[in-house]
């Protein structure tokens, strides 16, 4: 099957994430369902106009643009990959251009209310599973990694020494970020407490659950999106608000923007780039508060 073999190219040749390998196999796995549903047709015979009414029927389903846009890029990669394998001439791919999104700005959370949720004693106590809460979301907020890194992390990837944390983010790309003292005090309570803990087995992962077991996606989400709750009214309350947080806290206090982009671990520096609307609209509203001509 030419998906089978491309999500297997996916995981060890391009070695994407697993959560990227399962985007992009759902959405293969619903392009060719469409295509033998609809036309008969299997992915090796495709052409663009299959590939014009299949971006169509999504549309009048409600699909989102970007979510359009996520699938069409997955069946981009699918046909390059396909056209280097030999299996099919030319991509079916070449001529279809994504549907444009409007532009959203990323979500953040206040600094401020960020401070009063983790420096007051109201929301956390003493206990392991507060003391391991608390520590997800200022390791979140303090270092701007995403949640898949979070849950990779081991307890040998913190360096006390040189008061940084080791990352492997995508692709396997290795960076360093550097912590501040709460921080570094907050991971030394932790772990110490951690060791402390009667666990049946004992694991080399940073973040666990209350049994000992290996921190998860949903675990690290749900306990974000509790915690902004009692802080927070927007709506979106997720682990990667608190990334968007920390690039717009730096960005608002002068740090270079190719500083920021080695930080988060973006490819390119477009994708940092979108940080910039955030202090432009803050200006704004400073400009319209303060000035008399505004």
């Amino acid at each position: 099957m030419p998906v089978d073999q491309f999500i297997t190219y996916l995981q060890h040749e391009k070695r994407y994430s697993a959560h990227t390998v399962s985007s992009y196999q759902t959405d293969l796995f619903q392009f060719r369902d469409y295509m033998q549903l609809t036309f008969e047709l299997p992915l090796l015979e495709v052409k663009y106009v299959h590939v014009r009414n299949f971006m169509v029927w999504l549309m009048d389903s409600g699909v989102a643009e970007t979510s359009v846009a996520r699938k069409l890029s997955a069946m981009r990669s699918f046909y390059k990959f396909l056209q280097r394998e030999q299996l099919v001439r030319s991509s079916p791919m070449s001529l279809v251009k994504a549907p444009k999104a409007p532009k959203r700005l990323p979500v953040f959370v206040d600094d401020a209310k960020l401070d009063v949720l983790l420096d007051s004693k109201e929301f956390f106590d003493d206990s392991f599973s507060s003391v391991r809460d608390r520590l997800i979301i200022e390791t979140l907020f303090g270092t701007g990694m995403r949640l898949s890194e979070l849950i990779s992390l081991k307890d040998t990837d913190v360096d006390f020494y040189q008061c940084s944390i080791k990352v492997l983010g995508k692709r396997n790309k290795e960076r360093i970020i550097p912590i501040g003292k709460t921080l570094e005090h907050q991971l030394k309570d932790y772990l110490e407490l951690k060791s402390l803990q009667n666990f049946h087995n004992k694991s080399g992962r940073l973040i666990v659950t209350d049994k000992g077991a290996d921190a998860y996606a949903v675990f690290i989400y749900r306990t974000v999106q509790r915690y902004l709750t009692y802080v927070s009214t927007q709506d979106k309350k997720s682990p990667h608000v608190l990334r968007h947080s920390y690039a717009t806290s730096l960005l608002n206090r002068g740090a270079d923007l190719n500083a920021i982009k080695e930080l988060l671990g973006h490819a390119s520096l477009a994708a940092t780039q979108v940080y910039t609307h955030n202090s432009i609209e803050r200006l704004k509203t400073i400009y319209k508060q303060a000035h008399p001509k505004a």
